[in-house]
C-alpha cells in the first residue's frame, strides 16, 4: 500500500554504518599497497597474532565496503531505469489510487470480496510484469548477486571481528589494530563526533605516534586513515 515499506532489504553493512551515498568511507580507507602485499612486520621474530588477525579482518572489511558501494550504485541504476516493482489500485468509491509493492498487500486490501476480484487480478498481473522487468535488468547488471556477496562478506567480517577481539596482542601494532577495528566497526561516518568515537580516534592517534617512534619500520594499523585525514585537511585549507 501507499505506506508500505517498498525499499529493498537494508544491506548487511548499513545495519552498522550509514554511508550517506558519499565516497567518504572510501576516502577514509585507502588500503596501502604495502599493507596488501606484505605480511605485517612487528619488529620481532614472531609476528603478533593480533596484527595478523587485523590484516585478515581489514582485507574483508574493505571488500565488504566495496561491495556495499557497488550494490548501492546498482540499486540506484535499477530504480532509475525501472523503478521499484509496484502497481496502483483505485478502490471503488475512492478518488485516490493506492500503491502496492507486493501481492500480499493487494490481497490484504482486496480480501475475498467478489466485486474486488477483477481489480485484484489486474493489480497482481501489473505487479508481476513490473517485477519481471526488474528481475531481467537485475540479472543483467548483477545487483542481487552483488548484494548476496556483500552479505556473505559482512558475515565473514563479523567472524574476523570476533577472532581479532579474542586474540591477545603482543605489540603496540597489535593494540592499534584492535582500536582501528573498533573505530571502523563502530563509526557511522568517518568524522563521527559521538562518544566514544573521538576518544578512540585520539587514543589510536597517540598510539600510532608513539609506536612509529619506537618501531619506525612496523606497519601501524590506522596510520592510513590519519594520512588520508591530513591530506583532506590540507586540500580544504
Amino acid at each position: 500500500m501507499a505506506d508500505s515499506d517498498h525499499s529493498t532489504t537494508l544491506s548487511f553493512v548499513t545495519r552498522r554504518r550509514l554511508l550517506l551515498g558519499t565516497t567518504l568511507t572510501t576516502l577514509a580507507w585507502p588500503f596501502q599497497a604495502k599493507a596488501q602485499a606484505a605480511e605485517p612486520q612487528t619488529g620481532h621474530d614472531n609476528p603478533d597474532p593480533a596484527l595478523l588477525a587485523w590484516q585478515s579482518w581489514k582485507t574483508v572489511a574493505l571488500r565488504t565496503e566495496a561491495l556495499c558501494h557497488k550494490q548501492q550504485r546498482l540499486e540506484t541504476q535499477l530504480v532509475r531505469e525501472i523503478g521499484f516493482p509496484r502497481t496502483t489500485l483505485r478502490l471503488p468509491g475512492s478518488r485516490e489510487a493506492l500503491e502496492f509493492f507486493s501481492p500480499e498487500d493487494i490481497e490484504a486490501v482486496c480480501g475475498s470480496a467478489p466485486e474486488m476480484a477483477d481489480l485484484c487480478t489486474k493489480a497482481k498481473a501489473e505487479l508481476a510484469e513490473h517485477q519481471a522487468r526488474w528481475d531481467a535488468i537485475d540479472e543483467k547488471i548483477g545487483y542481487s548477486a552483488t548484494k548476496q556477496a556483500e552479505v556473505e562478506a559482512g558475515e565473514r567480517e563479523q567472524e574476523l571481528v570476533d577472532a581479532l577481539t579474542a586474540t591477545p596482542a603482543t605489540s603496540l601494532a597489535g593494540i592499534a589494530g584492535k582500536l582501528d577495528m573498533i573505530f571502523h566497526e563502530g563509526s557511522i561516518w568517518e568524522d563521527d563526533t559521538e562518544f566514544p568515537q573521538p576518544q578512540i580516534r585520539s587514543a589510536l592517534r597517540d598510539l600510532i605516534r608513539i609506536a612509529e617512534t619506537m618501531e619506525p619500520n612496523v606497519l601501524m594499523p590506522g596510520s592510513d586513515r590519519e594520512t588520508s585525514r591530513a591530506r583532506r585537511a590540507a586540500s580544504e585549507a
